[in-house]
């Protein structure tokens, strides 16, 4: 019925309609809910979550956050709060320097949403262009580095600096289980050192890197240029080291090294670092992309994920993760790393900025930024200041004596952080960015404290015939650098632009289509969820500015750590870890803390069911803890009898107990009270895996069953993107008797904590952290709720819709599953040949990202919808696999050969399909265009399927080779 103007309006409250975010985050709209719950036989989603959610665990009570507000007035409160923060321009260095993204790189990459929606590139046919642009990276740092090999990315400095001492330690043959770690690193390294090493067993030693040979060490971390600035000649120090078998880690500016000799010229084994100011906001402390690179003889210790070359079906080359790709889920307690997540996005930012700026535009930046040191140096000088070092890159520590506070008050007033050194000192950090009123500014406020005349703009006239390097000669680089074409060919906007479209082109991400992951959680990236990332209000806050400088960010920490601990139940949250595998890592330490606290030190047996997620062991190994492995039932629970015969068994040394719910194979476990009591009475904790939380929020509260803590994913149920496999933010969240023992981060004027800090930044990937907070202020309660129920509904309705065509593996009460199921398809292998590999690799061929394959059971693939996807896509995703299982079909009947039909061809990349000669069983028809719509709308993969096994034994992780010679290149100088 037509609405007349004589018609009444609706409500006011109706026509405000504060929940219109709700309707367009959750895919399937009432009529398409109630036609899906009509297939389950369900009368509506209640109903539902009775039959699917145990009665002994439903959580009844309604989850108390602010009642959803729509998208405009959502923006305009986190405006409020981001005012809060005081951006002054900040000089403080530590690791973090201010820098200019570059529109078309903003735009195309950080804004595009084929870049921040795409998944980790598991799958490499549907992953080449994120694959390319890691090898860049991966080829960037090895060239700046001066070493074999740079893998994909780490989570920030001080973790792939604590990464890169246990990978020394897990190589070297040295007896001592004591590093040398130099008193100039950075302090938020040192802290994070000091958490990861104190669990393992390894002892720290500071002081002046001088000092590194004097005792035995297995290895030793040096800076480079040191945190106050000095830049030296570390060759003859690290000679001595490597010759009495310690293992050197140096710690380098990213930029500094496009004019020092790389540290593995210097002899370096392992150089660390982070790649922020490769165009990165400082966001106060992330999300910022860090690297570890490696002679050759360690590159298959690396820890993270390493891009490597291989060949296609067809002989072309194709790029695809190599080696330890998923090491925690392959080797599990033996892992040598929990991280799951790296920094993609802000990895592939990075290389872009180079790949834009080429080795001479990186060398004219950092050319600039020390003549613009020089100047300083020189005013400061002139006016009377000491300075603690003659030989510096960009950063100053000035010798201010009991001038001190003057000097920091001054310059805040002024509106410029300084670093705050020491009591009689003060540190200077120049960057890109700084321009000649900088100066100025920086001068006036040292001369304002010393009674000196203000400088004047003729100071530059110094500079006019160049600066001479304030470093010794030995140190200027030689050699040329970045010489791949890669890095030659984009100097031009438009040509910039095209490449980076081209790359996105190549890729599945979610504004393609629906990727079916399961226990990963693909969902919305809303548009207005990202949009205050770019605030500079957020993006520009130093993560080490004053206290009182941040207290947006603070207010915007503690509403989304009560807001999650509503969400959850839990009673305290920390943002701190910057990943779920530091989340994980947290929990496990926040345990052991606990036990210690109690006098019970000597409990460290994590009880771990079968099924885990690869993670959970190698968390507890990082931890100390001793991992005893828990038989799951038939129906992949958690076998009861054997978990309570290892409690019994391990009672007096038993830490912990790790277990995911739903459980890892999709279903709500009746009896995790059961198994919670069962720990407990033995004297452990309960850590439960936050990887499935989107089946929870709402709906389970998992305190109430019995967890003692959790981490939880927000780039998986809170909606901040996976970027490509990363950035992620993953908070660990705790009963009261856990919150003392939550980490805590001294550099940032904070207490230590009982765990000490599990990342660099106090508050982890801050900046990405208003996505979350945006996410649930629109959703409210009622819509948070839901997007947990229409998650189940639409796991529910896919296994419904598919049970005829292949086994549903895991039920739980009724034939239910949660937020995923598990189709079987093992038995294929023997009728006909086929495997999930197959399934997998053919659905690309259909448009889609494959579902998780062999995880947690060989030979399934693991499917979960989420919320976000729409009735019209959930059955698009059903015709695909109805469709590939009647090509299975003709495949047992015989019409098609074994080896001969298009699932072991898949993926079909154009080339392919469009060949002179065509002598398969099957038509072309048949092989590109399987159903009609492909007609109109075909994703095309870039490469054939791609070769692991070839990759592996001949590894190549940088730059392919081209044909034509690299474009020339000037030799790194100095001005």
């Amino acid at each position: 019925m037509s609405q007349t103007a004589a018609s009444p309006f609706p409500g006011l409250a109706e026509l405000e309609d504060a929940e219109a975010f709700r309707r367009r985050h959750i895919g399937p709209d009432a009529h398409e809910q109630a036609h899906m719950l009509r297939v389950l036989g369900q009368r509506d989603l209640d109903s539902l979550m009775r039959s699917v959610i145990p009665e002994s665990i439903r959580r009844d009570a309604p989850m108390q956050l602010p009642a959803a507000v729509g998208e405009q007035q959502a923006l305009r409160e986190l405006r409020d709060v981001a005012r809060e923060n005081r951006v002054l321009r900040s000089f403080i260095g530590q690791g973090y320097a201010n820098a200019h993204m570059p529109g078309v790189i903003r735009r195309n990459v950080l804004e595009n949403p084929a870049w921040y929606t795409a998944y980790t590139p598991y799958q490499p046919e549907i992953s080449q262009g994120r694959l390319e642009a890691l090898l860049n990276f991966q080829t960037m740092v090895a060239d700046l580095t001066g070493l074999d090999v740079a893998n994909a990315s780490m989570l920030d400095e001080a973790t792939a600096a604590a990464e890169a001492v246990t990978l020394a330690r897990r190589v070297s043959d040295h007896a001592s289980n004591s590093v040398f770690v130099a008193d100039d690193v950075l302090p938020q390294t040192l802290e994070v050192l000091r958490t990861r090493a104190e669990p393992i067993g390894l002892q720290l030693q500071v002081g002046p890197a001088a000092q590194a040979g004097q005792g035995e060490h297995f290895a030793v971390l040096l800076q480079y240029p040191g945190v106050d600035g000095g830049v030296h000649d570390l060759r003859e120090l690290i000679g001595g080291l490597r010759a009495r078998g310690t293992l050197v880690i140096v710690a380098a500016d990213i930029l500094a090294l496009t004019l020092l000799a790389p540290p593995g010229e210097l002899g370096a084994d392992i150089a660390v670092g982070n790649t922020q100011r490769f165009g990165l906001p400082l966001g106060c402390g992330g999300p910022h992309a860090a690297y570890l690179a490696v002679r050759d003889a360690l590159k298959r210790q690396l820890p993270g994920r390493l891009v490597g070359a291989s060949v296609d079906a067809q002989g072309n080359s194709g790029l695809r993760l190599a080696l330890q790709t998923r090491e925690q889920h392959i080797r599990r307690e033996k892992a040598t790393s929990n991280i799951c997540t790296a920094q993609v996005l802000p990895a592939v930012l990075a290389a872009m900025y180079a790949v834009y700026h080429g080795p001479e535009g990186l060398l004219r930046i950092a050319q600039r930024v020390h003549a613009y040191t020089a100047l300083l140096a020189d005013g400061l000088l002139a006016q009377g200041w000491e300075l603690r070092h003659a030989s510096y890159f960009d950063t100053l520590t000035v010798l201010t004596g009991t001038h001190t506070e003057a000097v920091h008050a001054a310059s805040v007033a002024a509106g410029i952080n300084l670093r705050r050194a020491g009591e009689d000192r003060v540190g200077i950090a120049l960057d890109e960015t700084v321009e000649r009123e900088d100066l100025l500014a920086l001068l006036g406020v040292f001369a304002a404290v010393r009674g000196a005349a203000a400088p004047r703009p003729g100071l530059f006239e110094a500079a006019a015939a160049g600066i001479e390097p304030r470093w010794p000669r030995s140190l200027a680089r030689r050699g040329a650098y970045l010489t791949h074409p890669v890095f030659h060919a984009h100097r031009s906007e438009t040509e910039m632009l095209r490449y980076l479209r081209q790359l996105a082109d190549k890729d599945i991400a979610l504004d393609r289509a629906m990727i079916p992951l399961g226990s990963c959680t693909m969902k919305l990236n809303a548009t207005s969820e990202m949009e205050p990332i770019g605030w500079p209000e957020f993006a520009a806050v130093h993560p080490f500015a004053p206290a009182e400088q941040r207290r947006g960010y603070q207010r915007l920490a503690e509403e989304l750590q009560a807001w999650l601990a509503q969400a959850t139940g839990y009673d305290a949250v920390s943002l701190q870890p910057n990943a779920g595998s530091q989340g994980e890592y947290a929990g496990l330490l926040a345990i052991r803390a606990w036990h210690h606290s109690r006098g019970d030190a000597a409990r460290d047996v994590c009880l771990i069911p079968s099924s885990a997620h690869g993670t959970n062991p190698a968390s507890a190994h990082m931890v100390g803890m001793r991992v005893v492995v828990v038989a799951c039932d038939s129906q992949g629970s958690v076998d009861l009898d054997d978990l309570r015969g290892k409690a019994r068994e391990h009672a007096a040394r038993l830490a912990a107990c790790m277990i995911t719910y739903p459980s890892t194979h999709g279903v709500f476990e009746p009896r995790v009270r059961e198994i919670c009591d069962i720990v407990h009475e033995h004297g452990g904790q309960v850590y439960v895996d936050g990887a499935n939380m989107n089946a929870m929020v709402g709906l389970v509260s998992p305190p109430e069953f019995g967890a003692d803590v959790s981490h939880l994913n927000l780039h998986k149920t809170f909606c901040i993107p996976h970027g490509g496999g990363g950035p992620g933010v993953g908070p660990v969240a705790v009963r009261e008797h856990l919150r003392p023992f939550l980490p805590g981060h001294v550099a940032a004027g904070e207490g230590a904590g009982a765990v000490g800090a599990v990342s660099a930044a106090p508050l982890g990937n801050a900046s990405v952290l208003p996505i979350a907070w945006m996410y649930m202020r629109m959703m409210g309660a009622q819509g948070l709720r839901e997007a947990s129920a229409v998650a189940i509904l639409g796991a529910n309705y896919l296994a419904r819709r598919l049970a005829p065509h292949y086994p549903v593996l895991y039920s739980g009460q009724g034939g239910f599953v949660a937020h995923e199921c598990i189709i079987d398809l093992r038995a294929l292998k023997d009728s006909c040949g086929i495997t999930n590999e197959d399934v997998a690799k053919r659905l690309m061929d259909y448009g889609f990202h494959a579902p998780t394959m062999s995880f947690p059971v060989p030979g399934t693939l693991m499917i979960e919808p989420t919320e976000s996807e729409s009735l019209a896509e959930l059955d698009r995703f059903v015709g695909a696999l109805v469709a590939i299982r009647a090509e299975i079909a003709r495949v047992e009947r015989g019409e098609w050969p074994r080896q001969d039909n298009p699932l072991k061809a898949a993926p079909i990349t154009a080339a392919v399909a469009l060949a002179d000669s065509w002598e398969h069983a099957y038509t072309r028809e048949q092989a590109a265009f399987p159903v009609p719509e492909l007609r109109r709308h075909k994703y095309w993969v870039p490469v054939g399927r791609v070769d692991n096994v070839w990759g592996d034994r001949n590894l190549q992780c940088a730059c392919l080779p081209v044909a034509e010679p690299a474009a020339q290149q000037p030799e790194a100088q100095a001005a």
